[in-house]
């Protein structure tokens, strides 16, 4: 279809509704798969028989949200992670296959769980870290799945904050921070004493990713002596790179798989405007091979297998689809399709996203997509500029529900990875630091005159939209450049940088010190000054365009204090703010209903300023 055809409106909640099926994994044995599905419209896990007629099994009930993940931990049991009202306080639940024994194994209040090692080898037990002892900071235990009994491995002096296990599932590695440098810890065995090996500034980066086969060496993701990480062999031993197994000159590889029961490495994945693959062993090779040849069209990722690998769960993606789950039978090669994830949406009448490139103001290469209605002239268009969240995050070549549903309504889109989007080398990212508000903000300022100088964009119709620190970007945009936009949408933005800084949960605060030389230091007088000229809510004089907030009352990283100031001083004003306040939920809406709510408003509030 071409520019000028008749565009074919969605329904709104067709883009936003929960999948009928979606996130399928393997059990061990290849017996099973689980998947998430909605029950009384939230996503609980069913588990179906392959190659059965009988019906699924509905393993989880939950009601008021839904769980954030799952896998299994053996042939019959599996683990399963859910908050309360968003609070991000994660526990870790264990049901049985048929349903029974659904129980809470971390049942703290306020603590929140994280995945060390799922121990595959081990049906009874995985590693786990909590951060009951100390909010600040996770002491790693070892947890029986059946009995929720747990035994400590290893006590936490205070500052690691990460641990590495072997293929033993022996507790060998970790990493400390003092707040600005980061300490790599190895052991020999779990009988020695954690001694420091390499200690570098957080601008270095070795991410430690597992171990060799033979439980000698790391892998890891490095950026040690260069700009862009690559992937590396690294000897825990002496702090020392041993071998340089692949880099890229444009972007950063932080990646790696391997087979367990082949004891190879398989892939290597990084992402330049999508993504890519390396293939590093002929087996898997073979298999994407296959999967090529019958699915090409689409991006294609392999999801799960089982212990045996002859079975594989394959997901495709592309732009324009949430794409399909297929099952793979290596023994009978044969390629199946289990289920469709959205398959009320046609991806053929939705909008290719095109990556682009413009140049900064002070001459910084940006990278970023741009999307377009499918219907109409490309020129004039009203313009929604989508600004990612993170700040140290990336937009990427992907399904995304928000801007397939700007573009069909009519709206141009624009995402940009303005300096500090990560994946581009440690130069870029830095290229961020202490400038919230000003060079991370002019390139998003410079990508609108991009798409303005274009054509595209009808300067007197541009939005601008973003979550997160994207809903800071818009606070800025609608503050320091009053006269770019005609309106804007904040979600779970931030709006103050000292009470940001000063809300933290409270296992970031071991990196409080980094986040003071990456944002700004409210105890340091110029920085104090900066933060202070950066932060929207002190310059609401300056703003003209409509606002719309979205917040979530237990949001533990933009508390609802951002937006409540933000609103508070507009209408003070006389500034039109409509408030959409969500009670039960946190960092973003994930309960069906209150993102139907959102993006309803968002559509007539739109509509009302742009069109």
């Amino acid at each position: 279809m071409q520019a000028g055809t008749i565009n074919v409106q969605i329904p709104l909640r067709d883009f936003f509704r929960n999948s009928e099926k979606t996130s399928y994994t393997l059990s061990p044995n290849g017996e099973y798969f689980a998947y998430l599905a909605p029950y009384k419209n939230r996503m609980n896990i069913h588990v179906q028989k392959i190659g059965s007629e009988e019906a699924a099994i509905r393993l989880t009930g939950i009601e008021d949200r839904d769980l954030a993940g799952y896998f299994w931990a053996s042939n019959d049991r599996i683990l399963y992670a859910r908050d309360f009202g968003g609070d991000e306080n994660f526990h870790i639940f264990g049901v049985d296959i048929n349903g029974e024994n659904d129980v809470d194994l971390t049942p703290f209040d306020g603590v929140l769980a994280q995945m060390i090692d799922t121990l595959e080898d081990d049906d009874d037990h995985i590693i786990i870290g909590l951060n009951k002892r100390n909010p600040q900071i996770f002491d790693p235990y070892r947890l029986n799945i059946n009995t929720g009994d747990m035994d400590m491995i290893a006590e936490n002096p205070g500052n690691i904050t990460s641990w590495l296990t072997d293929h033993d599932g022996k507790l060998r590695a970790g990493v400390a921070t003092d707040g600005v440098n980061n300490s790599i810890l190895y052991r020999e065995t779990e009988k020695d004493e954690f001694t420091t090996v390499l200690t570098t500034n957080f601008r270095d980066s070795v991410n430690l990713l597992f171990f060799t086969f033979d439980n000698q060496h790391i892998y890891a993701s490095s950026n040690l002596n260069r700009d862009k990480s690559a992937i590396v062999k690294f000897d825990p031993a002496t702090g020392k790179e041993l071998e340089v197994i692949y880099e890229h000159p444009v972007v950063d590889v932080n990646n790696l798989t391997y087979s367990r029961k082949r004891k190879v490495l398989t892939t290597i994945q990084y992402v330049d405007w999508k993504r890519r693959f390396k293939l590093l062993d002929k087996e898997r090779e073979t298999l994407q091979n296959i999967l090529e040849s019958q699915l090409g069209q689409y991006e294609i990722v392999v999801i799960s297998n089982n212990k045996a690998e002859d079975k594989f769960l394959i997901r495709t993606y592309s732009d324009r689809s949430l794409g399909a789950h297929y099952l793979y039978d290596k023994q009978t090669d044969k390629l199946e399709k289990i289920a469709d994830v959205s398959p009320w949406l046609n991806e053929n009448i939705l909008s290719e996203m095109k990556p682009i490139t413009y140049t900064a103001r002070d001459g910084l290469t940006i990278r970023g997509y741009l999307t377009l209605p499918r219907h109409g002239e490309h020129k004039n268009l009203p313009v929604v500029v989508n600004p990612h969240g993170g700040p140290w995050a990336r937009d990427s070549w992907t399904f995304n529900p928000e801007v397939q549903f700007l573009a069909n309504r009519g709206y141009a889109v624009l995402q940009m990875n303005f300096r500090g989007s990560v994946g581009f080398g440690r130069k870029f990212w830095a290229a961020s630091f202490n400038q919230w508000g000003l060079k991370m903000q002019d390139d998003i300022t410079d990508g609108v005159q991009w798409l303005i100088n274009q054509g595209i964009a009808d300067p007197k119709r541009i939005a601008i939209y973003g979550g997160s620190y994207g809903g800071y970007a818009t606070l800025a945009g609608i503050t320091f450049t009053p006269d770019l936009y005609a309106c804007a949408v904040d979600y779970v933005g931030v709006s103050n940088l000292f009470t940001f800084m000063s809300t933290i949960p409270p296992y970031w605060k071991p990196y409080l010190n980094m986040l003071k030389e990456m944002v700004g230091d409210p105890d340091d007088s110029e920085d104090n000054k900066r933060l202070k000229a950066t932060s929207p809510v002190f310059h609401v004089d300056k703003i003209k365009a409509p606002l719309l907030i979205a917040q979530g009352a237990k949001d533990p990283r933009v508390a609802q204090d951002e937006s409540d100031q933000m609103v508070e001083a507009l209408r003070k004003r006389g500034v039109e703010v409509e408030y959409i306040l969500k009670e039960n939920e946190g960092h973003g809406f994930h309960n069906e209903e209150n993102r139907f709510e959102f993006y309803e408003a968002m559509e007539r509030f739109l509509a009302r300023y742009l069109k």
